[in-house]
Parts: C-alpha cells; structure tokens; sequence
C-alpha cells in the first residue's frame, strides 16, 4: 500500500475534471476537500470507504436487477470523494430547471387540452399521439392548480467545456432521491469536520417538502387529510425507495390490493375498517393504474380510481398522462416548447439531438453510428440503447436494422465526453464519468432540491452511468453562497 494518496498519479485526461482545474490544482471550491483527502493516510482513506459501504448494507439500501445472474438485489456502490458544484453555476442550474419544468408542465396540459403546441405546428401531432406515454384516456383532466408534474428527476452532463446539458427528462416516476438522502448521511458520517467547515447545502428537508407538495394538491373538504405512496410492491426495482421515502415523509405505503373504491371515494383497508386516501404518490405507471380505463390485466392499480381523480376525490402526482413528457423523442422539442409557452430563450441546451423517423436525420445517424449514442424513446435504465464507439461492427450492423424498422422509436446523440471526478479504484484514485440527476418539486411553486445524484459510471471508460449496468453514486454538494 502507498504511503499516502494524494492524487500525485491522478490524471484529469481531456475531460472536464469535477474537482480539478490541471493535475494537482484543485478547483477552487474543492481545496478544503482536497487538503483533508491528502491529510489522511491511505489506510483511513480505505477504513472510511469500506465503512460508508458497511453503512450501505445495514441501510438496506439496494436496488434490483432484473434477469441478472448472480441474483437481483444489489446494494448501490458509493464512492467516498463527494462531486461539489459551485454557488453561483448551482443558481444557473436552478433557473433553468424551474423554467424547463414549467415549460414541459404547460405542454402536458395542452397535449391533454386544446393542443395548441400541436396545431401550431410546433410538434408534430403524430410525434405526440404515437408516443408510449400518451394516453388518450387522459384527455379533458384537470390535474389541482393545473400541476401534472410534480416530481421530475432531469438528467444533466457536463461536456469537455464544462457546460452542462440536459441529457433527458424523467417525469413518470423518476426514482434515485432515496440514495440522495442516504449518501448525504453517510458523508456527514465520513467527513463530519467538513461538514462544520464548508458551506454546503442540506438536503434533507426533501422529505417534509414532499410532503408539503402531496398535501399541497388535496381535493378541497379534506381538514385532515391522508396521503400514501402507491408501490407496486415489493418486486419492483425501486422498493427500497418506495419504504424509504413513505417512512421519512410520514406517509402511508400501500399496494393496489391495499386500496378500494367506495363511496366515490378512494379508501385504504386497515385493522379498524376503511380509511380515505386523499392523495397518493403514485409509483405505478398508467397503464397499470386502473384495469377498468387502461390495462384490463393489471393486478397493480384500483379499478375505478381514475373516476374518483376525475371528479376531484383524490390527487395524484405525477398526475396520470405526465409520460408524454418522458419520451425521448419529445425531449427534442423542449427548448421549442419553452420559447412557445414562456417567450423565454432556455436556460439550459439539450444535447444535440437527432431524430431516426425524418428520414434526412435517420441518413445521417446511421452513416455515422460509430461516434453516436442512440436510445430507444420509451426506454430507461441503460437499456434499449447503442454507444456507438464502444459497439463492434456486428453491434451496430444489428441496431441500424433495428432503427431502420422502428424509426420512430430512436433518436442519437453525438457521444458527449462526460465530465469525470476521481473515485478510488483499489489504493488509488482514478477518474470516472458522471452525470447528475437534480430533483424538482412542483406544489404550490417550484422547488430544486440543492444537488441531486451523482451517477458514475465505474468501468474504466464506460459513459453508461446506469445503477443496472454497473454504475454507483457520490454525494453531490452544492456549496453555499458566498
């Protein structure tokens, strides 16, 4: 083992560096991490990993992979060294979320309304009605204070300039924040004296701010009202984080088997009879949700739940139909969709982004798939996708196939080079790409919780940051202002 670790060997490369400006400068705001890193023998460095990973597993906290060989419950690998953005690139990142999210709430509403974005030609109506997240049931509903997303997790990368883009938007129901919360914990627990030292943003009023959001959307008559975390249960990927979120908000976790419509309204079934639900966070999909409106085979949903949320008895959140705004291909037409409703240029810039179904773009995606990156639209997870540079011929042969009897379900982007921070790879540090996924809450106003998860992706040159293709995560500290 070396006698110290204190990045003498850590190459930055050509990307973006997280926590330095050239090999041995570390950016300003990261200097107090940095001296207290190089301050510590490697073998407390060490001791201080393997208990943050100990932590992790007396926290249970696990995620599931599905068809995966060695078993499906994997606890989230978590690196040490935290990923810090400044005060003042924060305040950007915050404006431009609030404005994407509003921009994206007005189209949903519209989708589901008068479509004026669609007659107008802004997005073509058959992008729209051809989009797995569109649910026609859902048109003419009326979602408290016209709030259709409630929760969104925005996926952003830095590029080797340093500029973030938005990568693409998670609004059905994104998950990851529980593992916000539990990084944060364990850090506090790693670094209790930075804590004391720098300035860094809490995150742990998320819970009592989600809660203030559920309760924020109550059907009016509810003086003391009930809400609950709708579960598919405990197979689901994200269990873990369905538990975690009900305890610390103080909300119930029920399944669908645990609910009834009676009455007109939606009650669970406890010990001591039925109780009325009055708002639920829902993590089980559309077409899930109610056997009677969508999927007659769903054992997951309430049957007859989306009459009462007609009628105003119940809220959800997201509010059903918010899927629509999850489609990759939507994605593309977001900053259109922001100088439509708001008559604002956007704040944040997606990734340059290619359409397969118009024909010009699909020529041009598949004469060059060995430096794209490309995604089926209703995918999630690392799945359904082609990093182009790192697929053989063979690979890339069978997906343009695939794009070409599809090309509707695919759009590719120009492979971004990632921006990178270290993590520790055996006694040493090396550098690892990230992205970041910030998280929005939209009751009364617009909330960005300070930070978010940082996803890294620990094979040595993968950009897939994915928990179910071998990625992991840092606690992100967004710093105060000064």
């Amino acid at each position: 083992m070396p006698h110290t670790m204190d990045f003498s060997g850590y190459d930055p490369g050509p990307f973006y560096d997280e926590m330095f400006e050239a090999p041995g400068l570390p950016r300003p705001g990261c200097r107090m991490l940095y001296e207290k890193i190089i301050s510590l023998p490697p073998r407390e460095i060490l001791a201080r990993q393997a208990a943050a990973e100990q932590a992790l597993y007396d926290m249970g906290i696990t995620f599931t992979v599905y068809g995966h060989e060695d078993g499906t419950e994997k606890i989230f690998p978590f690196d040490i060294v935290p990923r810090i953005i400044a005060a003042a690139e924060w305040d950007s990142l915050e404006r431009g979320l609030a404005q994407r999210i509003r921009a994206l709430n007005l189209f949903i509403g519209d989708v589901y309304g008068k479509g004026r974005i669609m007659a107008d030609g802004v997005v073509p109506r058959s992008v729209v009605e051809s989009s797995s997240g569109y649910f026609k049931e859902c048109q003419g509903l009326a979602p408290p204070r016209g709030v259709w997303c409630h929760i969104t997790g925005t996926d952003l990368v830095r590029d080797t300039s340093g500029r973030f883009l938005v990568l693409e938007d998670n609004l059905r129901c994104p998950s990851g924040v529980s593992y916000v919360l539990a990084n944060r914990r364990i850090l506090k627990r790693a670094f209790p004296q930075l804590f004391e030292t720098i300035d860094i943003r809490s995150v742990d009023d998320y819970p009592p701010l989600l809660l203030d959001m559920l309760h924020s959307i109550v059907p009016s008559g509810a003086s003391r009202p009930t809400a609950a975390l709708l579960t598919p249960g405990v197979f689901n990927s994200a269990y873990f984080e369905h538990t975690f979120l009900a305890q610390q908000a103080g909300i119930e976790l029920v399944e669908g088997r645990d609910l009834v419509v009676a009455d007109g309204y939606v009650h669970m079934r406890t010990t001591r009879g039925l109780k009325r639900v009055d708002v639920l966070y829902r993590r089980v999909g559309e077409d899930f949700l109610d056997p009677t409106v969508f999927r007659p085979d769903s054992l997951l949903g309430v049957p007859g739940i989306m009459e009462v949320y007609k009628a105003g008895r119940v809220a959800m959140a997201n509010a059903p139909g918010t899927g629509v705004a999850d489609d990759k291909v939507v994605y593309a037409y977001v900053p259109e969709m922001i100088r439509y409703y708001l008559g604002e240029e956007p704040i944040l810039h997606n990734v340059e982004t290619f359409l397969c179904w118009e024909e010009k773009q699909r020529r041009h995606v598949l004469a060059n798939l060995d430096t794209m990156v490309v995604k089926a639209a209703a995918e999630s997870g690392g799945y359904g996708m082609l990093v182009g540079p790192a697929a053989t011929p063979g690979e890339r042969e069978a997906f343009a196939a695939k794009i070409e009897a599809n090309p509707r379900n695919y759009i590719a982007q120009p492979t971004v080079g990632l921006s990178r921070t270290p993590v520790i790879v055996d006694d040493h540090f090396e550098g690892r790409h990230v992205d970041l996924r910030p998280y929005v809450l939209y009751g009364e106003d617009i909330r960005v919780i300070p930070g978010g998860l940082t996803r890294v992706a620990l094979k040595k040159g993968s950009l897939v940051v994915n928990s179910s293709q071998g990625g992991g995560s840092k606690d992100t500290w967004v710093l105060g202002r000064a």
